[in-house]
Parts: structure tokens; sequence; C-alpha cells
């Protein structure tokens, strides 16, 4: 994969994910895989990697045990093997025992567990285990990494010779000091060892009295180290044997090592494979770390990421117990670029970091946290716009560092590429840097490139609907507590809650008031329109979900109403709950119909030319809001006021009026229209409309 610039993938945070993978390595082999870690852009080599990962999190998540216990580096030992002369130590000779062995143990567990890991097994294919290695080893070298005493028989003879001497020596030398201390000769410490030879302690003043060879003094001088007569064959003795003793065990060594060079190959692909399976295994425990699933790959360029969080504020959340807000986007060929807008701080760049870190992470083979029916497609570009770029050498500004990058994007931009672009065109005069900018979303549109752009500017805003494969994207903003609420809604622009974030922070009336007279009045009731229309889109959220709520609750009292013995008191409850809900749906459809009419709005302002007839339009349509919410006052007064009684309608009786909440008494019925006198005055109504009601009676107090 290509990536531009160099730092792209330090721009979106991949080298914190990369030492986080570090540090769950245990072995330099798997350490270096992650230092040289690659964006692969052949679906094959990124489907095999993420089976692997997700493989070994199974196991993990099982409780199962994977025996790649083998840890150790052998990377000089191995080439050492290859070196003609080169000798191993009988420790290094123990850890390609150890090699092997685990080697067999991981056979073995695949010989066991069958085809439950087909891509894990499927490294193994070309290995088999060489039994001679653990012979070759076990011969020689015991459990401690020490040469046996009967690797040979001239080592055996040898070290039988040392052990009787040495007996001897140490028997001669145990009564030298029995007879010195007996003396009253000896220091305080008795005795010592000095260049390899036992020596006795004695008080500097009968030095000349001892007989022995002088090895030294203590700091002091008042103490000599002696080397009584006695030992001192001995002692040579031992010496000369203890020579020969190195010199055997150096050639037992040497035909070891030897030997073991006729397996070098297959300890190298032992020690290959130990590293691999420790590198699959640091990225399945990343991976249950960061909640990190195996999305489906598609060798055609496109992202669907459903309930994806940025993996780095995840763990960071749940390390403070805080929620983590999911995002879900999907670009394809039909919408090929999104443009987030909303106010600073509320989450556009974290949003577009998130997509580009994923992406990265699973072309790297790494378990990304995602839903299950994610999707990521294959890019062979990425192309990263994010944060200052100045540039202090060359005597660039900020944004002609910026178009000279813009100018990289459109000549190598194509129909394989994923770019990022943070606040598009900053840095510049408003109005012609909006116009540059327009002008590069269209020409890497024309490319088919896909992409995000965060962007401040109402004319990319606007341009969304206007050229094919572009749409908006709005970070939810809370006007009420001035919170951002980190949730990306797709399909809309967002408004920068410019005025009200001033006003929530204080700032004075005055100034807010004359930042309003300067703004260009377009440009300031086009982004009103938007901050409302997404304060509307909040709000009908809510709205659904007490829709759903109520509806719940109405099924569950109408079961009850069937099986209850006071069925008339129940359907009258039940009869409230309705008109209630029937008083709800009206809100939520003049919402979803605002919604609609908006988008029309937006539509006809690209193609008006007189602006303020569409601002005129916009203003009717957003403020026919109020007859609602006095619908909505009228249907609690009523119900506080009068209860359902039900039945047909009769002359006489007390009527609602369902549509308007009003109550009054029926005088007259023609066909299916009625005549109901509300106060001092009659109305003709659809009879459907009417509900029998009766008023409700005083609660008494105690």
């Amino acid at each position: 994969m290509q990536l531009y610039p160099a730092n792209a993938a330090e721009a979106l945070e991949f080298h914190k994910v990369r030492d986080l993978l570090l540090l769950k390595c245990r072995t330099d082999a798997a350490r270096e895989r992650v230092q040289d870690i690659r964006f692969h852009t052949h679906k094959l080599h990124v489907e095999r990697e993420l089976l692997q990962a997700y493989e070994y999190k199974t196991i993990l998540q099982s409780g199962g045990h994977f025996p790649n216990d083998f840890t150790r580096n052998l990377h000089k030992e191995i080439k050492l093997l290859s070196i003609t002369g080169g000798v191993l130590s009988g420790e290094q000779m123990l850890a390609f025992m150890q090699l092997a062995l685990s080697i067999k143990d991981i056979l073995a567990w695949f010989g066991k567990h069958n085809e439950l890991f087909p891509t894990l097994r499927l490294l193994t294919e070309n290995i088999t285990y060489e039994k001679q290695i653990a012979e070759t080893v076990s011969a020689v070298i015991d459990e401690m990494g020490i040469v046996r005493d009967n690797a040979s028989r001239e080592l055996m003879s040898i070290r039988s010779d040392l052990s009787r001497v040495r007996n001897e020596a140490r028997r001669i030398f145990e009564g030298v000091l029995r007879r010195l201390n007996k003396a009253g000769y000896l220091a305080d410490i008795s005795e010592s060892f000095l260049n390899g030879r036992r020596t006795a302690a004695v008080l500097a003043e009968y030095k000349r009295i001892v007989k022995g060879i002088l090895h030294g003094e203590s700091d002091t001088q008042k103490t000599v180290f002696i080397e009584p007569e006695e030992t001192t064959e001995l002692n040579n003795e031992i010496f000369s044997l203890e020579r020969a003793e190195a010199r055997e065990i150096q050639r037992i060594l040497a035909q070891a090592t030897k030997d073991l060079s006729r397996f070098a190959p297959q300890l190298e692909s032992y020690y290959h494979l130990c590293g691999i399976f420790d590198f699959i295994r640091a990225k399945a425990q990343l991976g249950i770390d960061m909640a990190g699933n195996m999305p489906r790959i598609s060798q055609h360029p496109g992202i669907h990421l459903e309930k994806a969080y940025h993996p780095l504020l995840y763990l960071h959340n749940k390390q403070n117990n805080k929620p983590t807000i999911p995002l879900n986007l999907e670009l394809d060929r039909q919408n090929r670029i999104l443009i987030i807008s909303g106010p600073n701080a509320g989450g556009k760049t974290v949003s577009m970091k998130t997509v580009g870190l994923l992406q990265l992470m699973a072309q790297a083979g790494l378990l990304i946290p995602t839903g299950e029916n994610s999707e990521i497609g294959i890019f062979r570009q990425v192309m990263v716009q994010i944060g200052d770029t100045q540039s202090i050498e060359h005597e660039l500004s900020t944004y002609s560092a910026h178009l000279q990058h813009m100018k990289h994007f459109m000549d190598a931009a194509n129909g394989k590429t994923l770019f990022f672009i943070d606040e598009l065109g900053s840095g510049s005069d408003p109005n012609l840097g909006g116009a540059f900018a327009e002008a590069i979303v269209e020409d890497l549109a024309h490319k088919h490139a896909l992409g995000i752009i965060t962007t401040h500017y109402l004319n990319l805003k606007v341009m969304a609907g206007k050229v094919r494969g572009i749409m908006n994207g709005a970070m939810s903003f809370d006007e009420e507590k001035l919170e951002p609420l980190y949730r990306l809604i797709t399909g809309k622009p967002g408004s920068s809650y410019t005025f009200a974030i001033a006003q929530r922070s204080g700032l004075p009336a005055e100034v807010i008031e004359r930042a309003r007279q300067l703004t260009q009045r377009e440009h300031f009731k086009l982004d009103k329109m938007l901050h409302q229309a997404e304060q509307q889109t909040v709000k009908l959220s809510d709205k659904e979900k007490e829709l759903d709520r109520l509806l719940k609750e109405n099924e569950k009292l109408k079961k009850q109403y069937e099986e209850a013995t006071d069925k008339e008191r129940k359907r009258e409850h039940f009869e409230t709950l309705r008109l209630q809900n029937q008083v709800k749906k009206e809100e939520l459809e003049y919402l979803r119909d605002t919604e609609r009419k908006f988008k029309q709005i937006i539509q006809d302002w690209k193609k008006a030319e007189n602006k303020q007839d569409v601002i005129a339009a916009a203003e009717n349509v957003l403020f026919r809001k109020k007859l609602v919410q006095d619908n909505a006052s009228a249907a609690r007064k009523a119900d506080k006021q009068y209860d359902t009684v039900g039945g047909k309608p009769k002359v006489g009786d007390l009527v609602r009026n369902k549509a308007n909440h009003q109550v009054g008494t029926l005088q007259e019925i023609r066909d299916k229209r009625a005549i109901v006198k509300i106060g001092k005055l009659p109305f003709n109504v659809d009879m459907d409309g009417l509900v029998v009601v009766r008023k409700k009676k005083p609660e008494k107090t105690s």
C-alpha cells in the first residue's frame, strides 16, 4: 500500500496501536514482525492474516492452551550453526532441544484438534518433527545444560580421577587447618581461595613458621594466605585434571555442534514458526482487549462499518469505565465522499480517524473493534491531510502547504484511493478557500476516489447533494446541555452552533448580536435552518423511542385488558393511552414531513436565484411546530378534565373531538356528520372523529 505523506500512518495513530501490539509479544522474532508490519493489498493475504488472529482469539477465549511456550531468542545461535568450527555451549544446545520439543507439542496439539483451526494449522503444513535433534543434545547435555559425565569415556575417567584427588586434597587440607588452629596460628577467617588455590589464613607474625606457598595478604597486612606444602602437589594435579576436563568438554561440544548443524534448516524453520505463532498470539490478545472482530473482506474498494469504535478511545474509556459511542458509516461506488460538518470538538476528526485507523489495521491483518457485519474493501493508496501543514523549511504558509498536498491528492487519486482531509480549505479567505475546496472535492469525486472530509464551509455542505457521489454527514449536538453527542448522522449537513456556543459560553450579548449583524444574512439563515433541522432530528429520534415505548405498553395493557375482570376500567385506560399515542404519532408525522420539506428547501436553495423566497418558505415550515405544540397542550388539558367512556355517541352525550381535543355537547346527528355545541357556538364535525367522555370526579381529600 502507498501512503501519503510518509507520516500518514502516524497521523492516523497507527503507531500507537503498533506499540500496544509490541507489548503483547514475548519473543524477539515476533517483535521484529511488528516493527516490519505491512499493509497488504491482496485480498487472500489480508483474509489469511485476519483468520489466523481470529482463530487464535477463539482458542484464548475458550480457555484452551496453545503450546507455543518457547520464547528464547536464538537468532545468534542459528547463525553459529552455519559457521564452520563454531561451538555451542551446553545451555545453547539445551535451548535447541527445547525448541524442537516445543514444535513436537504444537504438531501433537493440531493432531488432537484436527480441523478446528485450519488457517493456523496451514502454517505447520511443511513442518516435521526431527527426533534426532533432541537425541543428539540429550546424549551429551543434562537438563541443566551441563555436559554429562558419560558423554565420553575419557571425560568419565577424568572426572573420576578429579573427584578422587579433590577428596584427598580436602582431607589433607582440613587436617592441616586443625593443626594450625590448635597452635594458634590461624586468623578469624581460617581459610580462603586465592588464584584458584585453597589457602590457610595465617596471622602475619607466624608466616615464617607455616611452610607452604604465600599467595597474598589482607589489606591490613595482619593476615597472610598460605597454601600448605602438604597440598601443593595435589592442587597441581587437580589443576592439570581440570584443564584436561575443559579440553574434553570442548571436544564433545564441538562434535555435538557439528552433529546439530545437519539440522540447521529444520531448527531455523522451527524458530521462524514459533515467532509467527507468538506474533499471531499478540494480535489475538490485542483483539480481545479492543473487542476486535474479523470484518468481511471485499476485493473492491469500499467501507461498511457497523458499531465501530476508535480502538485507542475505546481502551481509554474502558479503563475509566466510560461508554464509547459507536460509529456507523458506509462508503461505496454510489456514495464515495462523506463531508462531515458540525461544531468544534464535536467528534468530526475522531470519526474520520476511526475510519482511517480501522482501514490500516484491517489491511495489516489486525482484528478491528466493529460489529460482525462490517465489511472492509482493499485500497492501494491512503492519503491523509490532518493537522497543521505549515512548512518552515520551505517557507510555505499553512494554506500553501495545504494546497501542495491537495495537488498530490488530485494528481495521484484513482478508484482505489482512500483519502482523509481535515478542515479542507482552512487557512485562507473563507470565500476563496471555500471555492477552491469545492473544486478540489469535485475533482476527487470525478476520479472515483473514496474519502472523508471535515469542514465548516457552507458551500461544501450545499454541494453534497449536487455532485454525484458526495454526501453530507453531521455530528449530533445537544444544544440544551451544550454538549457534543459524538454521534455521526449521514445524509444531512450539520450546524456549527457558533452563536449557540458563544451564548452558552457567556460571551456578552451585544458582541453576539453584532456578530449576527456582520454575518451575511443568507449564510446565517441557512446555518440556522441546519441548526433547527438537526435539533428536530435529535428530537425525532427521542420521539421514536418514546413512541416505541408507548406502543409496547399498549400491547401489554391490551393483554391485561383481555384477561382482567374489571374490563371497563382497563378499556378506559387503554383508550386514554391510545389518544395520547395519537398525539405522539401526529407530532412524529409532522417532524418527518418537516424533514422532507427541508430537504426540498435545500434543493430549491441551490437552484433559486431569489434566496429570500427560499428562506421565507423555510421559516414558514420550521415555525409551524407551534400548532403541533398547541394541539398537544389541548390534549393534555382534556385528559386531566375528562374520562373516556367509549361507545357510539348519542344526542345529548358529552363528546371530545379527536383532532383538536375540544369538548362539547352532541346536539344533532346528520348521517356521518354531527352538530356539536362547544361553549356557545355549534360546530359541524365528522362522527368518526368523536368519542364519548364524562367529566372527572374531584378527588376526595382527607
